[in-house]
C-alpha cells in the first residue's frame, strides 16, 4: 500500500485520509472488540479503517468490492450480538448493510464477518430489499430498537426516509415513510442516521434524531445536511417541531454523509460521529495528490433547550483529541480594541480554546493560517448577532467556484446553559486543508475546507468597532497522526 509521508502538500495532519485515491461518504461505522471500524466510500467499493482510539488509523484492504449485482454504495454496519441472523453459530459478528446500484438500479444487500471485519461474505440471497420501483432508494442505516425487540432500518427515498422492521436482517417488512413537508427539500436526502439521546443531559428525558444530508443544490449553494428531533416507536418517526423549521447540522461548506458509530459500549455513553469533508458541489476538486477526500474530527453528540425552547444538536470534539495537544501557549484578559493583534503561533496544526466577552462591538475574531498574501477569518459579527467563517483569501478559490459568496454564515441562539449575550466560547481545530469551528460549546459548527500555502501559517486576533476581552484564549499545537498501513493497494 502506498505510503503516506505526511508531508504532502495539504496532507491533512489530525484527520483521516486516504493513502491514495477518493475518500467520500463514511460508511459501516461500528465499534467491536476494542476495535473502532471506518469503511467508507472509494469508487463503488468499501474502503476500510481501524482505529482503538479514533485518531490513529491502520488501514485494511478493500471490505467490500463490486460484483455481478453492481457498486457498492453507502450503508452501515452493525454487531449482531445475539445471532439473530444465524450467520454466527450462536457467536457475535459483524453484519454490513449497504446499496447494491446496477444500471441505475438500487437495492440493498448485506454482507457478514466472522473475523472482525477482516474479510466479508455477501450473503447469498441478495437483495435482501428489491428495489420497489423508485429511482433514488439508498443508504441503509440499521439500528437495535430495544423496546420492539428489532432490526430497524431506515433508507433514502428521493426526499423522503422510509423505515423498515426486521427480526434476522435478512427479512424485512416496510413501516412508514416519513418527509412530506418537512425541512428542506431543496433536493435528495441521503445518508440518513438515527439515534436517540438524552436532553439537556436528563437521562430519564429522551429523543430521537433523525439526519439527513442533502445534495448539491442551488439554494444551500452546494450540498448540506439538516435534522429532525422527535419520537420514534420502531415504526414510525414523529418531527416535534413544525415541518417548516429547518435545523441544520454544519453551517460550513465541507460536513456530508455524518453518520454515528454503532454499538458504543453503554459504559463508554457517548454518540460519536464523522463526515466526509467536502462537498458535492466540488466533490474531488481539491488540489491534492495522490488522495482526494478526508473525513472530519470525531464529534460527541448530545441534545440541548435552546433559548426558542427548541431541542437542538450540540457537537462536541471527543475528548480523545487531547491526547494530541503538544505543550499550549496561555492568554488571560488579552484586551483588544480596534486593532489587530498577532499570536506567537506559526503552525499549521493546532486547536483553539477561547472565552470572549464584550460591551458594544461591531465584530471580533480570528485571522487563522495567515501571511501577507492569504488569511481565512473566523469570528462573531455582534453587531448582527451572526458568527461566521471567510475564505475570501484561504487559498486556491478555483475549488469553491460557486456563485454565491464565501463566507459562511449562521445566526447566533444563546442556549439556557448560558444567556450572556455579551460573552461567548470558541474552540477550532486548523489543520493543513480544514477549518473546524464550534461556537457556544458546540451549539453552532462549521466545517469547511481551506488550501492555504503552507507558508501561511501565522495566528492573530483583532476587534472593529470596540473592545474585544479575550478572558482566556489557548493555542495547543496538533501532533501527526501515524498512518499504519498493509494490504492491498487502493
Amino acid at each position: 500500500m502506498s505510503e503516506i509521508t505526511f508531508k504532502e502538500r495539504y496532507r491533512p495532519q489530525f484527520h483521516l485520509s486516504a493513502p491514495t485515491g477518493p475518500m467520500s461518504d463514511p460508511n459501516g461505522m461500528v465499534y467491536f472488540d476494542g476495535e473502532y471500524h471506518q469503511f467508507y466510500q472509494f469508487t463503488g467499493r468499501w474502503g476500510h479503517a481501524i482505529s482503538r482510539d479514533l485518531l490513529h488509523w491502520e488501514h485494511l484492504p478493500l471490505a467490500l468490492d463490486r460484483d455481478d449485482l453492481g457498486d457498492i454504495w453507502s450503508g452501515s454496519a452493525v454487531v449482531d450480538w445475539k445471532d439473530t441472523s444465524g450467520f454466527f453459530n450462536g457467536e457475535a459478528g459483524l453484519v454490513a448493510i449497504f446499496t447494491h446500484f446496477n444500471e441505475g438500479l438500487q437495492s440493498q444487500s448485506i454482507a457478514y464477518s466472522c473475523d472482525k471485519g477482516r474479510t466479508w461474505m455477501k450473503y447469498e440471497g441478495n437483495p435482501v430489499i428489491t428495489n420497489p420501483g423508485l429511482k433514488d432508494f439508498r443508504d441503509p442505516k440499521v439500528i437495535w430498537h430495544s423496546d420492539t425487540q428489532k432490526w430497524v432500518m431506515v433508507v433514502s427515498v428521493d426526499k423522503r426516509i422510509h423505515f423498515y422492521s426486521s427480526s434476522n436482517l435478512v427479512e424485512w417488512t416496510f413501516e412508514s415513510e416519513f418527509g412530506e413537508n418537512q425541512g428542506s427539500h431543496a433536493a435528495v436526502w441521503e445518508c440518513p442516521d438515527l439515534f436517540a439521546l438524552s436532553v439537556d443531559g436528563d437521562s430519564t428525558r429522551q429523543k430521537w434524531v433523525l439526519h439527513l444530508s442533502i445534495g448539491d443544490n442551488d439554494q444551500t449553494d452546494g450540498s448540506s445536511a439538516q435534522y429532525f428531533v422527535g419520537d420514534f416507536d420502531g415504526r414510525t418517526f414523529l418531527n416535534e417541531s413544525s415541518g417548516s423549521l429547518v435545523k441544520w447540522t454544519d453551517y460550513g461548506q465541507d460536513f456530508y454523509a455524518a453518520v454515528s458509530f454503532s454499538d458504543i459500549p453503554k459504559e463508554d455513553g457517548r454518540r460519536i460521529w464523522l463526515a466526509w469533508m467536502s462537498n458535492w458541489k466540488y466533490p474531488f476538486s481539491a488540489p491534492t495528490d495522490p488522495w482526494k477526500g478526508n473525513m472530519s474530527i470525531p464529534r460527541e453528540l448530545t441534545l440541548r433547550t435552546n433559548e426558542t425552547n427548541e431541542i437542538v444538536l450540540i457537537q462536541q470534539p471527543i475528548d480523545e483529541l487531547k491526547m494530541l495537544r503538544g505543550e499550549g501557549t496561555h492568554w488571560d484578559s488579552l484586551e483588544i480594541t480596534d486593532t489587530f493583534i498577532p499570536l506567537d503561533v506559526t503552525s499549521i496544526s493546532y486547536e483553539f480554546v477561547a472565552e470572549i466577552a464584550w460591551q458594544d462591538i461591531e465584530e471580533f475574531g480570528f485571522r487563522l493560517r495567515y501571511s501577507e498574501k492569504e488569511a481565512t477569518l473566523a469570528g462573531y459579527s455582534a453587531k448582527g448577532g451572526l458568527f461566521f467563517l471567510d475564505r475570501t483569501h484561504s487559498g486556491f478559490s478555483e475549488l469553491l467556484g460557486r456563485s454565491g459568496d464565501i463566507v459562511s454564515l449562521a445566526k447566533r441562539f444563546t442556549s439556557t446553559r448560558n444567556r450572556s449575550q455579551n460573552h461567548l466560547s470558541i474552540r477550532g481545530f486548523v489543520d493543513a486543508s480544514s477549518v473546524e469551528l464550534f461556537f457556544d460549546d458546540g451549539e453552532c459548527v462549521f466545517s469547511s475546507l481551506i488550501f492555504p500555502d503552507p507558508t501561511s501559517d501565522k495566528l492573530g486576533v483583532y476587534a472593529i468597532g470596540g473592545t474585544a476581552i479575550f478572558k482566556t484564549l489557548s493555542v495547543y499545537p496538533l501532533t501527526s497522526i501515524v498512518h499504519k498501513q498493509k494490504g492491498q493497494t487502493l
